[in-house]
């Protein structure tokens, strides 16, 4: 079965190698943006990039950071989950993405009605305990009024 135009052994690389790199930023302490992630799973993988001009395409990107979560709790379960897809956020913000919280929320580890202020101790605590499980002596996040 494919989903977004990709077939599921694509999928499956795509999954491999984006945790991959994700886990490595971990360990580095250091946050990625989309466009990273795109360009270096386009590179690793020899997969087509996702067009983020496009709606399908940008929606397939979160489907794929969801797999992601999947996976990484499958492979270093946590409890509560870990989400390495919070180390992903877009270029111009220091925040994840909206369905970063929307998944935080159906695996039940947000409140449905989460405030922005709850939101955003979900996201910090999520990235400073992937940095230690990994090792890393990061630069944490920081957020600005």
């Amino acid at each position: 079965m494919s989903a977004y135009g990709r077939e599921d052994s694509e999928w499956d690389c795509l999954v491999d190698s984006g945790r991959e790199f994700l886990v490595e930023r971990a360990k580095l302490g250091k946050l990625t943006s989309y466009t990273e992630l795109n360009v270096t799973l386009a590179r690793r993988t020899g997969c087509r990039l996702f067009d983020f001009e496009r709606a399908d395409e940008r929606a397939a990107m979160g489907h794929l950071l969801g797999l992601i979560v999947e996976r990484d709790q499958q492979i270093a379960p946590s409890d509560p989950p870990l989400m390495l897809s919070a180390l992903v956020n877009y270029l111009t913000a220091n925040d994840a993405g909206p369905g970063f919280y929307q998944l935080a929320k159906e695996l039940q580890l947000l409140p449905m009605s989460a405030s922005k202020n709850e939101k955003d101790r979900f996201w910090i605590k999520q990235v400073r305990r992937l940095y230690e499980r990994h090792g890393a002596r990061p630069d944490l996040p920081e957020r600005h009024p």
